[in-house]
């Protein structure tokens, strides 16, 4: 048998790289595809084709290029914010589908196609650790667009699709538009006053580096058909991020609550039950969210 090939969709974002080094180092050759003309990534020989999710016969010819045996589906719309909540149902539904619809008529010899969805799926929530059995509640468009991609998804059951539902996630790289990215940049340099939304939101922080792992042991042994949360059971509120932040920089800032970046429909709390995980891949361990801060707290300013 020749050498496995991952294709990631999505490559050029933050969590790709983190993806594509944890299959290059478990033997697999990468391919990625993304909307930039070129790979901005710094994994070696990965072979790159550009192609838009949206774009259903330039997507059916990468896709037969670059002849993928797993597939790691991470393109998407992610920021919950965006200005065009059509952009959702374009790219997160309609664009996943093309993508299906291309591994369908490539007929590869697929072992896995994993699909990231979102614990925004399960919306508005009363307290506890949600499983996968839980109701979804989907309380924006991002949540109803990720929610619909995994009821389509189902009907490409010849497929081997795995879905998963990471829940919040931070590491180096990723965008000041997300919050714990926000507030490492504002320690980092040293910012007297930072603006922020609702800061007792609690959520359930993964560090990138494990969602990583998770999606490389979920592609060799998770059961097709199978709906696995990635998340580590345990809830931070924004206000214990930013203490914690204070503790390891001996820094402190001034919390000012803007009211134009407090959400409609905001969730109060959202924590995963990561027991399914836990049973698929007993091995994986969860960096604690202080481990996490420190590393990104580290990392040379750009």
């Amino acid at each position: 048998m020749g050498q496995k090939r991952v294709l990631i969709t999505g490559i050029n974002g933050f969590t790709g790289h983190y993806v594509a080094e944890c299959f290059q180092q478990a033997g697999y050759s990468v391919a990625g595809l993304g909307s930039q003309p070129r790979y901005g990534g710094a994994v070696p020989d990965v072979v790159y084709r550009q192609a838009e999710l949206t774009d259903a016969a330039a997507l059916k010819g990468a896709v037969e290029a670059l002849a993928p045996t797993d597939v790691v589906h991470l393109a998407a719309v992610a920021f919950v914010a965006h200005g065009d909540p059509n952009d959702f149902y374009r790219v997160n539904l309609i664009g996943t589908r093309n993508l299906l619809a291309a591994l369908r008529s490539a007929n590869a010899n697929l072992n896995r196609v994993i699909l990231a969805s979102s614990a925004n799926v399960y919306g508005v929530t009363r307290g506890g650790a949600l499983s996968e059995d839980n109701p979804a509640m989907p309380a924006n468009d991002y949540a109803v667009s990720k929610l619909a991609m995994e009821w389509m998804a189902r009907t490409f059951g010849d497929l081997p699709v795995v879905i998963t539902r990471p829940f919040n996630y931070t590491g180096r790289g990723q965008s000041e538009n997300f919050l714990v990215a926000k507030c490492v940049a504002h320690f980092r340099r040293r910012a007297p006053v930072i603006e922020l939304g609702n800061i007792d939101v609690s959520r359930d922080f993964s560090d990138v580096r494990t969602l990583a792992d998770a999606y490389l042991a979920l592609a060799q042994r998770a059961p097709v058909g199978a709906t696995v949360n990635i998340c580590s059971g345990i809830p931070h509120s924004l206000r214990d991020m930013i203490a914690m932040a204070e503790e390891i920089t001996g820094h402190k800032v001034e919390i000012r609550v803007n009211p134009a970046f407090v959400r409609a429909n905001e969730i109060p709390s959202l924590t995963g039950d990561p027991t399914r995980l836990n049973a698929l891949v007993p091995e994986l361990q969860p960096r604690p969210l202080r481990e996490t801060l420190s590393w990104m707290l580290e990392a040379a300013a750009d």
